[in-house]
């Protein structure tokens, strides 16, 4: 929407990825009107997002998960803009075959101390070395010898392969088997406390209006978040879009929400994150 005068400006950031983009499509082009609002968008990675959220720079914007049980002072989850893995997830790959036992020990690139993809691998194997690589290089750094294995995120879990990687896990996978099936939370949309109750209820409903609209016009969403999709073709672009936007990014669902509480106190009790925390949703 075009600003006036009396427009709240409304800062929204997320990752320069085809699903958040895909998922934003709506708001960034102007197919849905804000009165009132202006949302001025940013792109940054996911830890860069999760660092500026500590220091409570965004009034919304998509974090990590696991970075979410350091900001619930300040921030609440959004019901909507998750992503979650249904089954699948951040993949760990190496050059040579490894297991969970071999694992241990060795040197693992990560895309950042607070994303989820760090918390599901130090939930799988406590014993590895981390070692933060921007998320689009832990493909070339573990074909170079960097590192022993890396957690790729993003467009690279379909693409590890053509570097001559292979799997070592699925971490949703992995997940889902010791959970009973539910979905592996990888990131949220958090809306600041200190906007008070109706401005977050307008921003939320203006944010979930965009995502149903990608929704219900995926063409042109899709062709939006091609700008964003990094070297894939349409065709994979589509694939990892539908991965990650879909009915859960609508809402969590019972046991959607049900999964965040259980990753979180699991990340708590392994003595990964501070303190043991309740999630709360700005409903």
């Amino acid at each position: 929407m075009r600003s006036t005068v009396t427009d709240r400006l409304i800062h929204v950031a997320h990752s320069p990825d085809s699903d958040d983009a895909f998922m934003f499509y709506a708001l960034a082009e102007g197919a849905i009107d804000t009165p009132g609002l202006e949302f001025r968008h940013e792109l940054a990675d996911i830890e860069t997002l999760n660092r500026r959220a500590l220091a409570g720079e965004l009034e919304v914007t998509a974090v990590s998960i696991h970075a979410y049980a350091h900001l619930a002072d300040r921030y609440l989850l959004l019901t909507h803009g998750a992503s979650m893995g249904e089954g699948y997830g951040p993949r760990i790959v190496s050059r040579q075959p490894l297991d969970r036992t071999t694992l241990a020990g060795r040197k693992v690139a990560i895309p950042g101390e607070l994303t989820s993809a760090n918390l599901a691998l130090r939930l799988y194997q406590p014993g590895v070395v981390t070692e933060v690589v921007p998320f689009d290089r832990i493909i070339e750094d573990v074909a170079a010898g960097a590192a022993d294995a890396g957690v790729v995120i993003h467009e690279g879990q379909l693409t590890f392969q053509d570097a001559g990687l292979t799997l070592v896990e699925d971490l949703g996978r992995w997940w889902g088997q010791e959970t009973g099936g539910l979905p592996l939370p990888l990131g949220g949309n958090v809306i600041r406390r200190d906007l008070g109750p109706e401005l977050v209820a307008r921003v939320s409903t203006h944010l979930r209006e965009s995502i149903a609209y990608a929704l219900a016009h995926p063409e042109p969403a899709l062709e939006y978040a091609m700008r964003f999709a990094r070297g894939l073709g349409k065709e994979n672009a589509r694939e990892f879009v539908g991965m990650y936007v879909n009915r859960r990014t609508l809402d969590y669902g019972p046991d959607g929400r049900r999964a965040v509480q259980l990753f979180l106190d699991r990340g708590f009790e392994a003595g990964i994150i501070p303190r043991r925390l309740r999630v709360e949703f700005a409903e």
